[in-house]
């Protein structure tokens, strides 16, 4: 371990208990903060979230508090690992305790309804002149808690607006089994991780209809191509689709049924409605609150996201799965790649 650190950890649930287990395990002094006084209890007792993260046992040195002043206070780096929803109301309960030089790390993916802002940006706006602007950074990727929690060996990448803070984070999060890399290309990072759980809900509900591979491929291939026109139009890079946080963050989502996005598709494609899906998955889907901010920016750019927009189309406006998917199909015929050409045109 090549520095001291203290770090403040918001959210109890399974992501910030693996990214607690992560950083634990290399000796920082870690505070994980749960709002509900019980799960404090027990995480003290047992160091174990058993409901969203069971038989990951976190070292003793991660502690745990339901007092945030106590999580936030003089901390080096604070991780922001509360849904994406609700991060502009954390981060009002925080703002009386941070410090001009801290650095908040967000950990979600999302995109602000109300805003169409990514997560970034939200604790940017909401604790503008309370910490530096270029102190808040985004870790992202490819990266279930259970397997994250098992050592199962993990690429994430980190985004910051500069180099040094990009490379001091690489440094604190790097282990044997979570390597990580680093990108500016924020926008990009968000994006894609935000939009990649509208595109597993599609990949779920095709499931709960019975579809198969082909229809699973087909989804991966133009969903990454929609999430790439609309995050280059907002001002992502390229670069960033094509890798860790753009198709591998994708694959990773569509197919695995820890992906609470895909579960709650196949229980869509089942007949569930979205409340109902939601409900069963017992988890927060990321997805259903990411969908219409992605489609209201790709209005925004004027750019087509067909398939974002049929899963809105689902989940708000009452649709059946089997007729948007129809739809998807049915559309007029397209080139699939504009930047290629015949010789003769």
């Amino acid at each position: 371990m090549e520095e001291t650190l203290s770090i403040g950890i918001l959210g109890a649930g399974s992501w910030g208990m693996a990214l607690a287990f992560v950083l634990g395990s290399k000796g920082y002094n870690v505070t994980v903060w749960s709002r509900r006084d019980e799960m404090v209890r027990e995480l003290t007792r047992s160091h174990e979230n058993k409901d969203k993260l069971p038989g990951v046992i976190l070292p003793d040195t991660v502690g745990y508090t339901s007092d945030i002043e106590t999580a936030v206070k003089d901390k080096d780096i604070i991780l922001m690992v509360v849904p994406a929803a609700k991060t502009r109301e954390t981060c009002k309960k925080i703002a009386p305790f941070v410090s001009i030089d801290q650095v908040i790390v967000t950990c979600s993916k999302g995109i602000e309804e109300s805003t169409m802002l990514l997560v970034s940006e939200v604790i940017e706006d909401e604790l503008d002149g309370r910490i530096q602007r270029g102190n808040v950074a985004v870790l992202s990727g490819p990266s279930h808690a259970e397997e994250v929690g098992r050592m199962m060996p993990t690429a994430i990448v980190v985004g910051a607006s500069t180099a040094s803070l990009a490379r001091r984070l690489q440094n604190i999060f790097m282990s044997k089994v979570f390597r990580v890399y680093i990108s500016p290309d924020m926008t990009g990072i968000e994006l894609g991780g935000a939009c990649k759980n509208v595109i597993a809900l599609a990949a779920g509900i095709a499931d709960g209809l019975g579809y198969g591979d082909n229809t699973k491929a087909a989804l991966i291939t133009r969903g990454i191509t929609e999430i790439t026109r609309l995050g280059m139009a907002a001002g992502g890079q390229a670069e960033s689709f094509s890798g860790l946080t753009g198709i591998g963050d994708l694959i990773v989502t569509c197919a695995s049924m820890h992906s609470r996005n895909r579960r709650a598709g196949i229980l869509i494609g089942q007949g569930k409605t979205p409340d109902e899906a939601m409900d069963e998955v017992h988890m927060v889907v990321e997805g259903v609150f990411s969908a219409k901010a992605a489609l209201e920016l790709a209005r925004k750019y004027k750019v087509e996201t067909p398939i974002i927009e049929q899963v809105c189309e689902v989940l708000f406006n009452g649709k059946s799965a089997r007729e948007a998917v129809a739809d998807l199909m049915l559309r007029d015929g397209k080139v699939e790649n504009n930047t290629l050409s015949w010789p003769d045109e």
